[in-house]
Parts: structure tokens; C-alpha cells; sequence
């Protein structure tokens, strides 16, 4: 048998999610069209006749020197340090720009443990070839697999090359594990989806979401949630309700709807938007959201 953790980089939008939730065969991660989705280790577990393997996705690699943007990236950092193995998945439809060759710095010494997914290979046009040339270039006979995470076209031999690198080890998780978040943090983060989307611009950077109680209810039947949405501003917190609260109860209706399906029982939310100003630089915030 072997396993092994799996580190899963690249840019932002580079589709880290989107592979996560196909491969791991159930939704783990949240996916929105808005960069930097991601705020935290999620992880995600791939059962197959090798063995086991599970992927920590990470935050999008990004440069920039804001708070909350620094604290994500070294939450990347650490998980290729902490990780046995390190996925890379570059988004082929975009030329390579200075966050690639950012990482591609950072990668360079760990090829032995790294894999490159060229996502996106069914999306035209793209630049695979300019991409597998610098990569060839910044890094020592990278392993370059081109994929289609969304329809799954060369997911098969990505996976063979990582069991062929994954050490000998027992599974960490039982099989029917695909996830080992808690309840909270999928209700939290399938809100937080559905409250994005959509949106653009600073809004879906200036929220968060926390969940204050759960109960059952109804002899285990149903799962009740009350949570809140919190944003940096009055006019963040009225494009959330939306007009007549339209738009909240849009976000309610949706959330319950995925998480009733996610989960072994019906979920009902009570939500309520609130304003923090300026949470993004709260230090001890932003440490129990980003971990």
C-alpha cells in the first residue's frame, strides 16, 4: 500500500479546486470564477487500488504585500514544506507570468517529489507549448502532464505519476473518507460560495463567514445552522441582502439546497449580515480564519 500528502499549487483561477473536487469525487472545495477563493489547507482525500492519496489545496499564489494576501501565501509555503509530494497546476490559457516564475523559483530543488498539471488543455486558445517550454526551462526534467480538470481528459496518468512517487505508508483515513473538514467549515465555506457569486470587484475579498451554533433537530433529521456573513462596509452589507432581502435569501435557499445534499440529513441556516470594519488587518482574526 502507499500514501502520501500531496501539496497543490499554482496561480490563482488556475482550477486547484475544480481537480480537487473530480478527483477526490465530491465537493471539497469551493469553486468561484473570483481569484483566491481559497483561504485555507483544504483537504481532500483519493482512495484508489494503490492506496491513498490526500490533496492539501492551497491558496492561489499570489504576489502582493497586504496583510491577508501574506498570510496566504506563506499557508502555501508551508504546506510544500510539510507535503510529501507537490502537485502543480498551471492554467494554460494564460501566457506564464511573474507569479509562475515565482513559484517556479520556489519549486526548484523538490523536483524529485513534483508533478506539473497543464490544466485547461480542452479550453481554446491556450499557450501548453509556451508553458511546457519555460517550464522546461526554470526546472530540472519537470514531469508535465497535460489535463482537463473539469472534464477529467488526462487525469489517469497524472495519478499514475503520482502513485509511482507516493512512499509506502498505511491510508490516514478510512475509505469512505473524500474529506475531513467539520461541519462548520463546509457550511461556512458553501455560504460563502453562494454569497460570491457573481459578485466582483472588493466584495467577495471583503467577506467572511462564521457560524456561530448548530443543532439537530427533528430526531436527527435536520441539521440547523445560524451563522453570519460579515463584510468591511454599509454598502458591502446592502449588495449582500440585496433589495427587500432578495439576495440573502437567494444565498439561504442555495446553501441549503447543495449542504442537504452534502450531508446525510436536510440543513436548514438562519444568516445574518454584519459589519466588521477593516477585519482584513486583524492579526488574531485573520489567524483563527487563514490555517
Amino acid at each position: 500500500m502507499k500514501s502520501a500528502f500531496v501539496a497543490l499549487v499554482g496561480r490563482p483561477s488556475s482550477g486547484k479546486s475544480t481537480f480537487l473536487n473530480r478527483v477526490c469525487g465530491g465537493k471539497v472545495s469551493i469553486v468561484s470564477p473570483v481569484p483566491q477563493t481559497t483561504r485555507n489547507r483544504v483537504r481532500g482525500i483519493h482512495n484508489g487500488p494503490p492506496g491513498q492519496l490526500v490533496f492539501v489545496d492551497t491558496p492561489g499564489f499570489h504576489s502582493s504585500e497586504r496583510k491577508m494576501n501574506l498570510r496566504l501565501r506563506e499557508l502555501a509555503l508551508a504546506a510544500l514544506k510539510e507535503a510529501d509530494l507537490i502537485l502543480y497546476l498551471v492554467d494554460v490559457t494564460r501566457p506564464p507570468g511573474q507569479e509562475e516564475r515565482a513559484l517556479c523559483a520556489v519549486l526548484r530543488g523538490s523536483e524529485e517529489r513534483l508533478v506539473v498539471g497543464l490544466n485547461k488543455i480542452d479550453v481554446r486558445p491556450n499557450h501548453r507549448e509556451l508553458a511546457e517550454r519555460e517550464l522546461s526551462a526554470a526546472l530540472r526534467s519537470p514531469r508535465l502532464y497535460p489535463l482537463s480538470a473539469l472534464s477529467g481528459e488526462g487525469l489517469e496518468a497524472l495519478l499514475a505519476a503520482l502513485w509511482q512517487l507516493a512512499p509506502e505508508g498505511q491510508a490516514m483515513y478510512p475509505p469512505e473518507y473524500y474529506t475531513d473538514q467539520t461541519p462548520e467549515f463546509r457550511i461556512a465555506e458553501i455560504v460563502r460560495e453562494k454569497a460570491i457569486r457573481d459578485l466582483r470587484e472588493e466584495v467577495p475579498h471583503a467577506l467572511y463567514v462564521h457560524i456561530e451554533d448548530l443543532e439537530m433537530r427533528n430526531q436527527g433529521a435536520e441539521l440547523w445552522a445560524r451563522g453570519f456573513i460579515f463584510v468591511e462596509r454599509e454598502s458591502q452589507k446592502g449588495i449582500l441582502v440585496g433589495r427587500g432581502g432578495e439576495r440573502i435569501r437567494a444565498t439561504v435557499r442555495d446553501a441549503e439546497a447543495e449542504l442537504s445534499d452534502l450531508f446525510p440529513y436536510a440543513v436548514k441556516l438562519d444568516l445574518r449580515v454584519k459589519v466588521r470594519p477593516k477585519w482584513r488587518h486583524d492579526e488574531a482574526l485573520l489567524s483563527r480564519l487563514i490555517r
